[in-house]
């Protein structure tokens, strides 16, 4: 049974080891996502060149693979660097920005997933209804439905390769292809900061790295989220101040702010 404690006795376990977490990721985000990173307490390396990626899942407690700006040599470093995390049983979490909205993203998330290494997918609702074959509207790399139009395909996809997946919306859903539960917090200016869904991936990478447990990771990584979302809202006038407020809300979230901003119940 998950609740706000697990969320809590997670990020005190971020914060108290500090993982380091290795990204190849999308050149939108890599400064916020890092930043976020150190905030919440974890170490960040940002890579991509396939010559140091061995050396670097060595001393990493988990890879984030973000098909956010794909290009081949990209592809090609994600696989492998995919296949050595495998070897060296580190955990993985796949963000397949905007798939659905171009074959490339699609086949690419699809032939990560097929290799047969990821602990968790993060995404939003049509990415995750795109994955299962679902034919889900996108605009881009925004979502065009709610997480829970999505509980079918998240399923399908946590049974089919054997992972968790965490869906963002209004309301998060985590499930194990069994298990579901929704993460309720955060705020409305959250969909209209870049990288935010980025952001989400990268905790859940953090949160991956001390917890062998791929479900509980996610539901402690969301919940994160979801009460610094929370926080930050307070202290901001927009999406630019919030953006600012939420990596502040990161670094200062305590336990008693978990139990306030967010609720945790399996649905």
């Amino acid at each position: 049974m998950f609740s706000v404690n697990t969320v809590w006795d997670n990020i005190d376990k971020v914060r108290g080891s500090g993982p380091v977490v290795l990204s190849i990721t999308n050149y939108v985000v890599m400064n916020s996502t890092a930043n976020a990173l150190l905030s919440a307490g974890a170490s960040p390396i940002m890579a991509h060149a396939k010559e140091e990626l061995e050396e670097l899942i060595t001393i990493a407690g988990s890879l984030v693979l973000n098909i956010g700006t794909l290009s081949t040599g990209w592809i090609d470093s994600m696989r492998f660097a995919a296949s050595i995390a495998a070897a060296k049983y580190k955990p993985v979490v796949l963000d397949p920005v905007g798939a659905g909205a171009s074959r490339l993203r699609t086949e690419t998330s699809i032939s990560l997933l097929e290799e047969g290494c990821v602990s968790l997918v993060r995404g939003n609702a049509s990415e995750i209804m795109a994955l299962a074959g679902v034919g889900a509207m996108t605009r881009g790399v925004d979502s065009c439905n709610d997480s829970n139009e999505a509980e079918t395909s998240a399923k399908t996809l946590a049974r089919k390769y054997q992972c968790a997946v965490a869906v963002s919306g209004c309301v998060d859903l985590i499930t194990d292809g069994e298990k579901v539960y929704n993460i309720t917090g955060g705020s409305d200016y959250m969909p209209l900061v870049t990288g935010m869904g980025c952001i989400a991936t990268a905790i859940c990478g953090a949160h991956l790295a001390i917890c062998e447990d791929s479900f509980a990771a996610a539901v402690s990584g969301m919940g994160c989220m979801a009460a610094a979302g929370g926080l930050a809202k307070v202290a901001s006038n927009g999406p630019g101040t919030f953006a600012v407020h939420f990596i502040d809300a990161l670094h200062n979230v305590t336990e008693n702010d978990i139990t306030r901003l967010v609720e945790v119940r399996s649905v």
